[in-house]
């Protein structure tokens, strides 16, 4: 056997050392070695932001041409009422409940909802910004600085709450300021911070509903195995934006092993391309039953194409992830729902109700929606006896974020031929869902008789009362013994249906912004006018419902008939002002407040 010579194998360990050595440094490019101190579980690798030349996004609004006189007229009145409206909300705000969570707009008190760390005051911030109100600005600004964020009374925190509250507040301001106040980024490295611990698991999924008291002080965590998967997957947006403008790597790594998780198993769930809503975040598993793009859900999908635009289109995986799920929701989770046109739905009101004394002085808009024209997102469920997917027509109001999304990722996609015409029938399904209510304000949940072609779908009442029969379980025995029609009449009149709904499963209306905020993204995006009427129809109904001597309450039931008004539930959820009231003010000012060019919202 013949000997090699001794400077061969010193030779080949000298580039066998070389090799790894390059080797190391390409990953060391792409991650930051790092064992945090105070982690028990610290991730060996921080995968860094993306460092490639980013896309900009400069061609997604509209091409908005000259405004005639009399449109910029009624546009700034409807604006100028908008901000009465958060004038007063937030002049109770700072009488009743300053650096308080939230308002109680009848009782003029405060309520603790987020930590006790003033949510409300945090997360309007920019929107005291957007509205001009830049005095008032500076002193929450100045009063937000206070806040002491390691004490709470609370136990246990929501952390995807107190990330899109109190983080995307402090970033929201940060940005829509131009960083003229240091202080707002400050704060949200202290928050920020405080949630990265809520990350510190043996597998890195955060604890969503956290101790974070009991985790402060050393105390043994893992994630949980029956996480809502909007909790889990809707903190990427935060976090990134906190590490572009600090250049720490470690909050965007924190959220983007979530959605490596999330992208891995995409297409291995019952149905592939969606996440069930609840997940084991302990184990990494899928395999839930449940899907939806409403409540519990919704943000997960939202933040898709979001987080694609924030990062300048240089993380790949968030387009075919978004593409993967919008198929899926196209297949299983948008439907369309029989919608009567107007004329019908009074004809069916009419009959339904011709005993009461008030069912012809309702004052209902004349809607540009057509009938055709609706599309609602429902649920799915895997029935896991028959293996087999079922559908419901179920409609949430959370869910009308859907027309917004797709439009705009068919923007960013260049997908607007096919796409932009979904998100005008879905952001129509929510118009109608509104305008069909005798208050004008959409229910919470609700379900409705879906289509069984959705090509061609007539309005049938006989198969409207056939869907209240199935749906609606009777336990009165003086009901039961009616005769059908008698029967269905009746129903009708007490559980508040009108034509096309089989049930109203949840009647209230807490303030929430989704509906606006499709209708705001759309108009920017399409220039469609009759947007902004049906905008300020939303408005008018919203806040005449709504208000109190200090600001505006959630309401109970969405289904009272005039001359009665809904029960008011002495409520503001900070959403009011942060969100619903900033979009509001957002239709009605012109396209360069704002711009979709330049801001990820």
């Amino acid at each position: 056997m013949t000997r090699l010579p001794r400077r061969w194998y010193i030779t080949a360990i000298f580039l066998l050392s070389l090799l790894t050595l390059a080797w190391l440094l390409r990953r060391l490019n792409e991650s930051t070695y790092l064992r945090p101190a105070g982690l028990r579980f610290g991730p060996r690798y921080v995968n860094k932001l993306p460092t490639t030349q980013p896309r900009d996004f400069i061609d997604i609004q509209f091409k908005f041409g000259v405004e005639t006189d009399s449109d910029r007229d009624i546009r700034e009145l409807r604006r100028a009422q908008v901000k009465e409206v958060l004038e007063r909300a937030w002049s109770g705000y700072k009488q009743y409940a300053w650096l308080k969570d939230e308002l109680q707009p009848i009782a003029g008190s405060y309520a603790t909802t987020f930590g006790g760390w003033g949510a409300t005051l945090v997360d309007s911030l920019d929107t005291l910004w957007i509205m001009g109100m830049k005095e008032e600005f500076e002193v929450a600004v100045n009063a937000s600085a206070t806040i002491d964020f390691s004490h709470s009374d609370s136990e246990t925190i929501n952390v995807f709450e107190t990330t899109i509250r109190y983080l995307g507040g402090y970033l929201g301001a940060y940005d829509i300021s131009d960083g003229a106040y240091p202080v707002l980024l400050i704060k949200a490295v202290e928050v920020g911070e405080l949630l990265y611990k809520a990350f510190d698991t043996p597998n890195r999924m955060p604890v969503t509903r956290w101790n974070w008291g009991a985790a402060l002080s050393g105390e043994f965590q893992e994630a949980s195995d029956t996480a809502l998967v909007a909790e889990l997957g809707s903190l990427t947006l935060e976090f990134t934006r906190l590490s572009q403008l600090t250049s720490d790597s470690k909050y965007y790594d924190a959220v983007y092993t979530i959605m490596q998780a999330f992208e891995r198993s995409q297409r291995n769930t019952k149905v592939p391309g969606l996440w069930p809503t609840v997940v084991n975040a302990k184990a990494l598993t899928f395999t839930g039953t449940h899907f939806t793009i409403g409540g519990m859900a919704d943000s997960v999908y939202e933040y898709l194409p979001k987080e694609y635009m924030l990062l300048g289109g240089t993380i790949s995986f968030y387009k075919p992830m978004y593409e993967r799920a919008l198929l899926a929701m196209k297949s299983v989770i948008f439907f369309r729902p029989m919608v009567p046109n107007p004329l019908e739905a009074e004809h069916s009101r009419r009959e339904a109700m011709s005993t009461d004394p008030f069912a012809d002085t309702v004052d209902r808009p004349s809607s540009p929606v057509a009938a055709a024209d609706v599309l609602l997102p429902g649920v799915a469920m895997w029935d896991t006896r028959r293996n087999k997917l079922t559908r419901a027509p179920e409609g949430q109001h959370l869910g009308c974020f859907a027309g917004g999304m797709v439009a705009l990722a068919a923007k960013v996609f260049g997908t607007e031929s096919e796409d932009i015409p979904i998100a005008q029938r879905l952001v129509n399904g929510c118009i109608w869902a509104y305008e069909s209510m005798p208050t004008g304000i959409m229910p919470e949940v609700f379900h409705v008789v879906p289509c069984e072609d959705a090509q061609s779908c007539n309005y049938d009442r006989d198969k409207w009362y056939e869907g209240i029969l199935q749906r609606q379980r009777i336990t009165d025995k003086d009901v039961q013994e009616l005769v059908p029609e008698e029967k269905i009449n009746l129903l009708i009149k007490e559980r508040g249906l009108e034509p096309g709904y089989t049930a109203i499963d949840n009647t209230k209306y807490i303030l929430r912004p989704e509906a606006i905020e499709s209708i705001f993204v759309l108009y920017r995006l399409t220039g469609n006018k009759e947007l902004l009427e049906a905008g300020w129809r939303m408005f008018e109904a919203i806040d005449r419902n709504t208000a109190t001597s200090f600001g505006n309450s959630a309401i109970h039931d969405v289904t009272v008939r005039p001359p009665f008004k809904p029960q008011k539930e002495d409520r503001m959820e900070s959403f009011w002002l942060a969100e619903t009231l900033k979009y509001f003010y957002l239709l009605f000012s012109g396209p360069d407040l704002v711009s979709l060019d330049k801001f990820v919202l």
